[in-house]
Formats: structure tokens, sequence, C-alpha cells
């Protein structure tokens, strides 16, 4: 399973560093130390906790949560909540900062790209296409 620096993790859920070491500091996200001494974040538990801080800004939920994750780019940097793999196409899930995107693509795709919960990806928007890159 991937892990994530407090740092990595803040980029991915669109705060500064210091937001997300406060929350693990309170225990909303759980870390661990590697053998350097550095906190990381598990991939699965950091998914989870992207979609719950996502939810709570979309109902107005307090907290220190800075400006929403917004780009001008069309590219969306975050992290894989959920992977539905049928047969032959699949759907992705990314929680980026609080926008949740979700997208229609091969099965063979997902395997290639090595897409599960907890993975780094990114999702490009054109037109009503959502293209998705491992980050």
């Amino acid at each position: 399973m991937q892990s994530y620096t407090i740092g990595q993790a803040a980029r991915l859920l669109g705060v500064s560093a210091d937001t997300a070491r406060r929350w693990a500091d309170a225990g909303r996200v759980p870390t661990h130390r590697d053998e350097s001494g550095r906190r990381l974040i598990d991939g699965r538990d950091l998914a989870a906790f992207s979609v719950e801080i996502a939810r709570s800004a979309a109902t107005g939920g307090a907290g220190d949560e800075e400006e929403p994750y917004t780009s001008a780019r069309n590219a969306f940097p975050g992290i894989v909540t959920a992977v539905k793999l049928g047969d032959i196409a699949a759907q992705v899930e990314i929680q980026a900062g609080p926008h949740r995107l979700v997208s229609l693509l091969t099965r063979e795709a997902v395997e290639e790209l090595g897409l599960e919960v907890g993975v780094r990806a990114t999702a490009r928007v054109k037109s009503t296409n959502v293209h998705i890159d491992r980050a």
C-alpha cells in the first residue's frame, strides 16, 4: 500500500502542510513513522479522510479547511477513493480537494495504470470526457 508524507497529503487535499499536520496531530487522520522518522499516512486512510473532509465542506461543516482546491487548467490531482471493476468497463472515483470526480474507462486501462483506492491520480477534464493519469 502506498503511503504519503504530510506534505504530499496536503497537496492532494488542497491545503497547506500546516493544516494537514494539525489534522494529523488532532488524530483526524492516522499516521505512522517510517524508518527515518517521517510521519506517513496510508493511502487508504488518506482516501477515506479526503472523502470525509469533502463531505464536511459540502455541508458547510466547520473546521480549519483552507480555500477550496481549484484548477485553471482542468487537471485535478487527487487520490483514488473507489474503483468498481466490471468484466470490460470500470468506474473510478477521485477526490481532488473538495471535488469528487467519477470516470468510466476500460478495465484494461485501470489495470495498466495500477489504479486502486489510495493511489494518487490526476483527473483531466476536456469537454465532457475525463481522462485519468496515474500520478
